[in-house]
């Protein structure tokens, strides 16, 4: 039965655009299931669907009166939107709900910040936390860019994320208890309501939608139209990073280049010597060595199949050696 199903937070994490699309399919058969409604507030949470956030989670309250998680999800899409007020609210009832949730006393901890900023009438003399060390790098496809907050276990509730066309910000909760902020004024401009991200036990990954198929030539930046070149990756190449590509063809070529014309002396040239003759030979003399090499026990290599092949080939060890059988 659909009202069986049940949509996990690793499933929206996962792919929040297929969750929604399911949970919609959902609730057309059965409209009035809390759990799902507060499931897709959440995906909408993650798509930045705020507005739509805050109606599923609101109409899940009025479902069941007592999940905290509708209350949780009502106040973190209410401080999106810069209601800060109505999302204390939410956080403060939702803890009443259940105690034992420490994402309700961060967030509002957090709206007591804002509120307390607010009331200076937008002064930005706030004294800002230093900056941890914590890493970030980037890559890109032809449709997307990837940023990769390397963060271990940050919690799904102490995590924002939020996109502008041309601007990234993302705020973390450590388990030090401080807040990490990043803040990137991107190259090129972005797809909003197409970007989103999912927190994993590793890093943080964020997700953006290019507005069109151009090579970013950095993360950062103002980007001009005439600096933009279109991406157009070859089959052997991977995807661009913050650095550089390869072209792993012309790579590998030159590898083999250097191999071949590296001096060799002694064993090793006679070794090599032999590799390139079986290399370079037809399919009779790769017989012929194979057979004479096997039989002699590694003592005689011959190419000339027309004599080895009608004969079991001897030990023939060099004179100032003795075969010894193991």
């Amino acid at each position: 039965m659909a009202s069986d199903r049940s949509f996990t937070d690793s499933f929206i994490d996962e792919d929040p655009i297929r969750a929604v699309e399911e949970l919609n399919v959902a609730l057309g058969e059965t409209a009035d299931n809390a759990e799902w409604l507060c499931q897709r507030a959440y995906a909408h949470i993650l798509l930045q669907n705020y507005n739509r956030a805050v109606d599923d989670a609101k109409k899940a309250q009025q479902l069941q009166p007592g999940m905290a998680t509708a209350f949780l999800r009502t106040g973190i899409a209410e401080y999106h939107l810069n209601n800060i007020g109505a999302a204390h609210q939410a956080f403060t009832t939702g803890k009443g709900l259940d105690d034992s949730n420490e994402a309700f006393q961060t967030w509002i901890k957090r709206c007591e910040e804002r509120m307390a900023t607010q009331s200076q009438n937008g002064t930005s003399n706030v004294q800002q936390p230093a900056t941890l060390p914590i890493k970030h790098d980037w890559y890109q496809t032809e449709s997307q860019v990837t940023v990769t907050i390397m963060v271990k276990n940050a919690k799904k509730e102490e995590v924002m994320v939020t996109f502008e066309e041309k601007e990234l910000r993302a705020e973390v909760k450590l388990a030090s208890g401080e807040d990490y902020c990043l803040h990137i004024q991107l190259l090129h401009p972005v797809v909003p309501e197409q970007s989103t991200y999912r927190v994993l036990s590793t890093k943080v990954e964020i997700k953006m939608k290019k507005t069109e198929a151009i090579r970013w030539e950095k993360l950062e930046g103002e980007g001009t139209l005439s600096n933009m070149k279109h991406f157009a990756p070859s089959a052997n190449q991977y995807p661009s990073s913050s650095h550089y590509t390869r072209k792993w063809d012309k790579l590998v070529g030159d590898i083999k280049e250097e191999e071949k014309n590296e001096k060799l002396e002694g064993d090793a040239a006679l070794n090599k010597l032999f590799q390139q003759i079986y290399t370079d030979g037809s399919d009779e003399v790769k017989r012929a060595m194979n057979k004479s090499f096997m039989e002699s026990g590694g003592t005689v290599l011959s190419t000339n199949w027309s004599d080895v092949g009608r004969r079991k080939v001897d030990v023939n060890p060099p004179d100032d050696m003795e075969w010894k059988q193991y």
